[in-house]
């Protein structure tokens, strides 16, 4: 089985390895190198860099606008093509060329959370349950029907990182498991999305970092899991701008104005919301490292509870 493979980010990494394992990897699709880092040096993506260590060959265009682009994977005669967190929208005429279509890796359980960042609006809205769905891909953003599903719960400690490495390592389950029916001769059921349920997972902007006090402290809690480990929720708080990188909300009825610092201990830096607390346990100060809430009250020993 010939597969051609797009992808770019660390994501996506898991899937390529099972594409790799379960079929002939003809071609690897990624984003073109892009400057990173303080020197602003072109980096190869995570998908490019396994490809090459695999000893795959690459292909970067810009996009597929082009005759010449398209012909280009024509030629490589792919039977199947499995696009993960590859970044284009593909147009209908490439999802026609490879003779059995294309599959999409999705990190979430569609129709919930079609779009660009499902796993963290899944944590910011409070999901108790996220997953990743093999999709027959159409034209549509993300609404192709669902030939595999694996669930996972959501659970209070996760973050958009934690629950990130978790849903990358189930795509390449869900994909392995697809390719191994497919080279079996078996076809998965393809379930159509129903149009119940349907929501969309816009992309982050640092923006949203911003945290509001008068909201309630639950969503707020929630925010910062979700933006960690970016953008990573941020706050002013006592004439100082901090990342927070974890906190926890508290029911408590203080019936203070948001933003007041309720108490300073140890266990964490409790802040006035909406409704409720938020305990702040680990933040970074502009120019700083992350540190526990202790650390950080020994800079700032006037906002100590007595």
């Amino acid at each position: 089985m010939r597969i051609v493979f797009a992808g770019t980010p660390g994501f996506a990494v898991p899937c390529l390895r099972a594409a790799a394992e379960r079929g002939e990897v003809v071609g690897v699709y990624t984003q073109p190198d892009r400057p990173s880092g303080r020197g602003r040096q072109l980096a190869a993506s995570p998908v490019k860099a396994e490809a090459i260590a695999l000893g795959l060959p690459v292909f970067q265009p810009l996009n597929f606008k082009s005759v010449a682009a398209r012909e280009q994977l024509r030629q490589l005669q792919p039977d199947l093509m499995v696009v993960v967190a590859y970044g284009l929208i593909l147009p209908q005429s490439v999802l026609d060329i490879p003779r059995m279509g294309c599959w999409n890796v999705h990190a979430s359980l569609l129709p919930r959370w079609r779009g660009a960042a499902p796993i963290q609006r899944a944590i910011e809205a409070g999901d108790s349950q996220s997953g990743v769905c093999l999709m027959q891909m159409e034209k549509g953003l993300d609404t192709g029907p669902v030939l595999l599903s694996l669930a996972t719960p959501i659970s209070a400690d996760d973050t958009g990182g934690t629950l990130h490495d978790r849903l990358s390592q189930l795509g390449a389950e869900v994909l392995a498991d697809g390719l191994k029916l497919l080279r079996a001769g078996m076809r998965s059921l393809v379930v159509p999305q129903p149009d119940e349920g349907v929501t969309y997972a816009h992309k982050l902007d640092k923006a949203e970092a911003r945290l509001d006090w008068s909201q309630p402290a639950a969503a707020l809690a929630n925010r910062v899991r979700a933006f960690n480990p970016w953008p990573v929720a941020e706050a002013e708080l006592a004439g100082e701008r901090l990342r927070i990188h974890d906190a926890r909300a508290i029911a408590l009825a203080h019936g203070r104005p948001p933003g007041t610092v309720l108490a300073a201990t140890r266990e964490g830096l409790d802040i006035a919301c909406g409704e409720g607390a938020l305990r702040l346990r680990q933040v970074q100060r502009e120019g700083g490292r992350p540190m526990p809430v202790a650390d950080y009250l020994n800079a700032r020993p006037a906002l100590k509870s007595p």
